[in-house]
């Protein structure tokens, strides 16, 4: 059996499937990711033993271009782009599979499923996060000039509405592409790429998924890449210098907003005696002097260093979050866009750190929210929660993808969303 995961996206788009490759090859199966040939994106696949097709082009730059121009963005004009360039690399990659799995940014997981779509290849479509499911519980997320519209709180009609909106941004781009491969046009684009049964990659008790009949999911758990890199000696020697420090990082964020983030960060660490290392990221943060209360990372291994932290700030991605939850960690979470507010609500209702207010931090606000995530008492609930937290979610990703592939486009997992422990059952039958 041979399968291609794809994706078109952020180091939080590309690790999970890293893992879930990992858990398939375990299995047997032969495994590509299709995905954006950033170097560090290059490296994590060589460390991880999973084969790289390359995406059109890398994300990096354009990531950061587009998030700081997000509102003046040509939604239609670019999904376009990466609709036509993401299905001849997802063609390329895909010859010869028997399954694609596709998840990341809407345009390539559109690409993904013309791919399988053209060359009878079943498709299994998969999201990271609750928030981006359609579901009773919670409202579809707003794009750039096409907010929700005042006075209606029914999450049902919002979901309607989101399938008029998605049409209205993608719609043309895919169905235009689609008549040059000579593919029929598809009236519901949302629907047909989400497919009714998709698969929901993050843990259960940090983002549960609620049984509602508006779409069918099941439940693995995060696709988690196990990170055995030591961590650096100079590293080492500073953590132990002292009391834990503290985690500062945005991954993937530009953070446009805030410039002097870095500055806000150390002093207000500071001004409560406490120690910092930092994470450069996409931000590009830099040290503000040459303090010895402070120590400067690039790429780090985050499984083996959070567990050695006092507190954990951060930008609220389901990957980072996952993992600061598994280590145990109380996390300061500062969202910035798409389902970062939603894993922020989830740290503070589980008591296991604190939401920010807004993407943008100020010397006070990151100060009030400091105080609470080094609350002993926050410690005590992260340590607890991290106990609930499943470590196998790549497996059971693994094991249900090949026991249903299914020759009519999309894969029928057989468990619904509210079936994880049926799910399991099988598995370890």
């Amino acid at each position: 059996m041979r399968v291609l995961l794809s994706t078109y996206g952020s180091r939080g788009d590309v690790e999970p499937l890293a893992g879930l490759g990992v858990a398939l090859q375990k299995c047997g199966v032969e495994t590509t990711v299709c995905a954006p040939a950033d170097q560090e994106f290059v490296e994590l696949l060589e460390r991880a033993g999973v084969p790289l097709a390359p995406a059109f082009s890398p994300v990096r730059e354009w990531a950061v271009k587009a998030m700081a121009n997000r509102e003046k963005m040509d939604f239609p004009k670019r999904a376009a782009e990466i609709i036509a360039a993401q299905f001849d690399a997802i063609s390329a990659a895909a010859e010869g599979c028997d399954l694609i799995v596709a998840t990341g940014l809407f345009p390539s997981t559109a690409a993904a499923k013309s791919v399988s779509e053209k060359f009878g290849i079943p498709y299994v479509y998969a999201a990271y996060c609750p928030y981006f499911v359609p579901s009773t519980h919670h409202r579809p997320h707003e794009y750039p000039g096409r907010l929700h519209p005042q006075g209606i709180t029914d999450n049902r009609m919002l979901w309607d509405l989101d399938v008029a909106n998605m049409n209205a941004l993608f719609g043309g781009a895919f169905n235009n592409h689609r008549a040059t491969i000579g593919l029929p046009a598809v009236e519901n684009v949302r629907d047909y790429i989400f497919t009714s049964h998709p698969l929901l990659a993050c843990d259960p008790v940090l983002g549960p998924w609620k049984a509602t009949d508006l779409r069918e999911v099941t439940q693995t758990g995060a696709w988690i890449l196990s990170d055995e890199r030591p961590l650096p000696d100079d590293l080492i020697a500073f953590i132990e210098a002292g009391p834990a420090p503290v985690y500062v990082g945005f991954g993937s964020m530009p953070m446009h907003a805030s410039k002097d983030v870095a500055e806000i960060a150390i002093n207000a660490l500071r001004a409560q005696g406490c120690r910092a290392v930092l994470s450069r990221g996409w931000a590009d943060l830099a040290l503000i002097d040459d303090g010895n209360d402070c120590f400067f990372v690039g790429d780090i291994n985050q499984q083996a260093l959070f567990s050695r932290m006092a507190a954990v700030i951060h930008h609220g991605g389901a990957g980072t979050t996952t993992t600061a939850t598994r280590a145990g960690v109380p996390q300061l979470v500062v969202p910035q866009i798409a389902d970062q507010p939603y894993w922020a609500t989830r740290v503070a209702e589980l008591g296991i750190g604190v939401a920010h207010n807004g993407p943008v931090p100020t010397f006070e606000s990151l100060s009030a929210a400091l105080a609470i995530a080094l609350d002993p008492a926050t410690r005590k609930r992260a340590i607890t929660v991290a106990s609930t937290i499943r470590r196998d979610g790549a497996m059971i990703a693994a094991k249900l993808l090949i026991d249903s592939p299914s020759r009519e486009g999309s894969v029928p997992f057989g468990c619904g969303g509210t079936s994880q422990l049926v799910c399991q059952k099988r598995i370890d039958r």
